[in-house]
């Protein structure tokens, strides 16, 4: 078939098997990853403060708890809309299959959500007993319910709460790693499907989420400030946009050396994976991922951290890297998901995607599921205080 054939010919190149005509795992399959990675990543940003004892990360511990929980609420929905019966999800946990990488989503996925939960009632179950003692009617009793019905904020009462903590966040960062984790091994795990077939999958999809999520943290923490007219903290700021260098060379090198091993290889695959690349993926791939989104942010990001460079200047660039890094994991996730389904099986031809608007998967519903979780953070932050106040002692700075 060619491009000149008309019709829906015109949407595929060279030989193309009907059946690969379309592409069935679309944008919401694209959101899915990227949502639980934004998970991961911000609750790793909490956990090395209450892990790691970083303690420039402080004034944003408690929020990044409460922006994880934001977005691993709202990680299913994707799936649920993709679903032609989204009734009949709950069956692979109910009737699960010991081979079923989905069924051991389901319960990751449930696991997780408690320890979350748990970790930020624990947290804030001091702030939330003052706030009892303030309120009244409605919010009161919400607030004795969140206070698990204890209102002793003792010292002997607090430090056992910090060990739980503690216990909880060290129990949750291999839970964050294999919830997303499992997604990249669920792709690297269809042998049939030579981009996605390769061990390195989980590990990019990983390390791409702890990428985004302390990427959303920043930017989610100067947005809340300025909105506010409080102060930023810049020794958390400078940590993050330090953390977010490392974990960025490590993503930014795996997805090349994917592509780098494919090519110096040359199995009998790469002759169709090089016609992808170069051509339905060149502008998203090379052009808006790697050169765009990846390379300047990378050299913005080692100039930040090698060179003494200004306030001014991290308050200028670390919301603007942190915006193109956010951009850089989504196209990665489209260049993935979508490239990958691009290929016929014929080995011979490709098929080219444009998403429609108003379609059920389309670019409207996936701006609405990507925006929900900042409305259900709004919602958090009028229950829980996001805490995200200058420490004090760096306050006169």
């Amino acid at each position: 078939m060619s491009p000149e054939s008309g019709g829906a010919a015109a949407a595929v190149m060279n030989y193309v098997f009907p059946n690969d005509l379309h592409v069935h795992w679309s944008l919401m399959i694209v959101l899915y990853p990227y949502i639980t990675g934004i998970v991961a990543g911000a609750f790793i940003v909490s956990s090395l403060y209450h892990v790691f004892d970083v303690k420039a990360l402080k004034p944003i511990s408690k929020f990044s708890l409460l922006f994880a929980l934001a977005f691993l609420l709202c990680a299913t929905i994707p799936l649920l809309n993709h679903l032609g019966h989204p009734e009949r999800a709950m069956s692979m946990m109910l009737t699960p299959s010991p081979s079923s990488a989905m069924a051991g989503f389901g319960y990751i996925y449930s696991a997780y959500m408690v320890v979350l939960i748990l970790e930020i009632l624990f947290i804030y179950r001091p702030v939330v007993v003052g706030l009892k003692q303030r309120a009244s009617g409605l919010m009161r009793l919400i607030y004795g319910f969140l206070s698990m019905g204890s209102d002793n904020v003792s010292q002997k009462s607090l430090d056992l709460d910090h060990r739980i903590i503690n216990f909880l966040a060290g129990l949750g960062i291999p839970m964050a790693c294999v919830l997303h984790g499992y997604v990249g091994f669920i792709f690297g795990g269809v042998k049939a499907n030579p981009l996605w077939a390769t061990p390195l999958m989980p590990v990019i999809f990983l390390l791409s989420a702890c990428v985004s999520g302390i990427a959303g943290i920043i930017l989610a923490y100067y947005v809340i400030m300025k909105f506010r007219g409080s102060p930023i903290d810049l020794d958390c700021v400078r940590a993050c946009v330090k953390f977010l260098w490392g974990f960025f060379i490590l993503d930014f090198v795996f997805e090349m050396l994917e592509i780098f091993s494919h090519g110096y290889m040359s199995t009998h695959h790469w002759h169709t994976l090089e016609s992808l690349l170069w051509g339905p993926l060149f502008n998203s791939f090379w052009i808006a991922q790697v050169l765009i989104f990846s390379v300047i942010p990378f050299i913005i990001l080692t100039w930040l951290n090698l060179f003494k460079v200004g306030d001014k200047i991290i308050h200028i660039f670390a919301p603007l890297i942190s915006f193109m890094i956010v951009i850089q994991v989504l196209l990665m996730r489209w260049n993935v998901v979508i490239g990958g389904q691009l290929m016929s099986k014929s080995e011979r031809g490709s098929v080219f995607f444009h998403p429609e608007w108003l379609e059920k998967e389309g670019i409207l519903p996936a701006i609405i599921i990507m925006l929900l979780p900042l409305v259900i953070l709004y919602g958090l932050g009028k229950i829980f205080p996001f805490s995200l106040e200058k420490k004090p002692e760096t306050a006169s700075d």
